[in-house]
Order: structure tokens, then C-alpha cells, then sequence
């Protein structure tokens, strides 16, 4: 499969119709009571494909994407970028080869043998590519439950778009793909003071007042479990004053007597 339209079998122009239609049928022959639990890859593969192309903003992103950066190079472009892998600038448009040609198990693997958050990919990527491919790897690490990557990454991502627009229509799925993954999936899975990061990351992010509210709460709560009451009561008192009508708020301020 080269791209996101082979796999799910439409042409380039296909309607929104026939993505779904094309996506029903494909899923159905997937599905584990027939294909068993060996298809959970490939039916990660598809549902990729259908959320991105059944978006018309996604799959414009996409498409312009796909077109400028991988499309009929003339020769084995993989191979070539493969066989440099001392050169960080190709293994950085490696990584987004192995993204837009569904390989997403390799773009991770290779993005991590170079230094995972840390390898500063906006460096040797066009900034157009550097976004798209950072938003791409940050959705993958997240599904594989990887999702302080993720939250670097968009994090990332939502700096860069405030400093100079690019996704433009695209950004309040973006901001709300990053507070969803926040809200829901990754407490779980970092410690108290990688979590107390992340939350005073979130307030620099310039969300508004109301969402950063509910931060301090989380961050509050946080510090208030390691016994830190003071630093907890005053991170209230700051909360307070961007929204004293959030319930949970007013809990905690009575219990820190605040």
C-alpha cells in the first residue's frame, strides 16, 4: 500500500460517500470475529485512513502533504534516505516517508533511535512537513498509549501555531485533540512530577481562563498528595481568580481553608 487512498481502494477524487462506504466494507472483513486478533494492525491501519481522508480539512492536509513531500520521486526514495543514517536530515524525512506510506510502527521506531522528543526534526524538515509529521507521530504514539510523547509533540505544535499560523482552520482540533488527551489519558501513565510539568505547560499555552482553572485544580490536587499544602493553597488562590464558579475549585479552597 503507497497511501491512505490504496488501502482503503478510492481514487484520489473519491466523494465522502464512498470513503465511508469503502471503509464499511473493508472493516467488516477485519473485523476480529473474522479475521481474527492478527488484524488488529491492519484495522488500525484502515481506521487511520478513514478518519483522515473522511475530514475534508485532514485530508487536504494530506494531500498537500503527501503530494509535495513523497509522490512518484523517480526512484527508491526509502531505500536512499535508509542508507544515511548517520545524516539526521534524512532520517527526519524518513520518519515522515514511513508516516505517509502507513508504516507507522517504523517512522516511531526510527524517531526514537534518533532521540524521540528530543530530535529537533524542524531542523531538517520544511515547516509545513515538520507540522503535518508532527501531528501524524503524535496521534500514533498516542494510540500506542505513548502519551507524554504525544503531549510533547502537540505541545510543540500549538507554540508553533500561535507564533506563526499554519494549520489555521485546522487549530481548535488540534487544541482540542491536546485537551482530550490530557483530560483522558495521560495521568495514568506519568508520575506526580512529570504530571505537575505538564500542567504548568498547559498554563503557558494561552487556553482560555476556564480551562487553565481546572489545570490548577488538577495541579492543586497534585501537590497537595506530596504534602505540599502551601504551594497547593496558593496555586488555588490563583485558580480562583481565573473562574470561582468551578465546583471542584471551591471544594479543594475549602479543604485548604484557602
Amino acid at each position: 500500500m503507497n497511501n491512505y487512498y490504496d488501502l482503503l481502494g478510492v481514487e484520489h477524487g473519491a466523494s465522502t460517500d464512498e470513503i465511508k462506504k469503502a471503509f464499511r466494507e473493508k472493516a467488516k472483513r477485519l473485523h476480529p470475529d473474522i479475521a481474527g486478533k492478527g488484524a488488529e494492525g491492519a484495522m488500525r491501519k484502515l481506521l487511520t485512513a478513514y478518519e483522515v481522508l473522511a475530514s475534508p480539512d485532514r485530508r487536504y492536509e494530506y494531500d498537500r502533504a503527501y503530494t509535495r513531500f513523497v509522490q512518484n520521486p523517480g526512484f527508491d526514495y526509502r531505500t536512499w534516505l535508509r542508507e544515511r543514517g548517520d545524516d539526521p536530515a534524512s532520517q527526519a524525512k524518513l520518519v515522515f516517508f514511513e508516516l505517509l506510506h502507513l508504516e507507522e510502527d517504523e517512522a516511531i521506531n526510527i524517531w526514537r533511535q534518533n532521540g524521540g522528543v528530543n530530535f529537533l526534526m524542524e531542523n531538517y524538515l520544511d515547516r509545513e512537513d515538520w507540522m503535518d509529521c508532527l501531528f501524524i507521530l503524535a496521534e500514533e504514539l498516542d494510540k500506542r498509549e505513548c502519551s507524554w510523547e504525544a503531549f510533547r509533540l502537540l505541545v510543540n505544535l500549538v507554540r508553533e501555531e500561535r507564533r506563526l499560523p499554519y494549520f489555521k482552520h485546522f487549530m481548535e482540533e488540534l487544541e482540542n485533540y491536546l485537551k482530550t488527551l490530557v483530560r483522558l489519558r495521560l495521568r495514568p501513565q506519568v508520575d506526580d512530577e512529570t504530571w505537575i510539568e505538564c500542567m504548568e505547560t498547559m498554563l503557558t499555552l494561552g487556553f482560555p481562563v476556564r480551562d487553565e482553572a481546572r489545570w490548577m485544580r488538577s495541579l492543586a490536587e497534585t501537590l497537595l498528595e506530596l504534602g505540599d499544602e502551601a504551594a497547593a493553597g496558593q496555586v488555588i488562590r490563583e485558580a480562583l481568580q481565573r473562574d470561582a464558579s468551578l465546583p471542584s475549585i471551591n471544594r479543594l479552597r475549602r479543604k485548604l481553608k484557602v
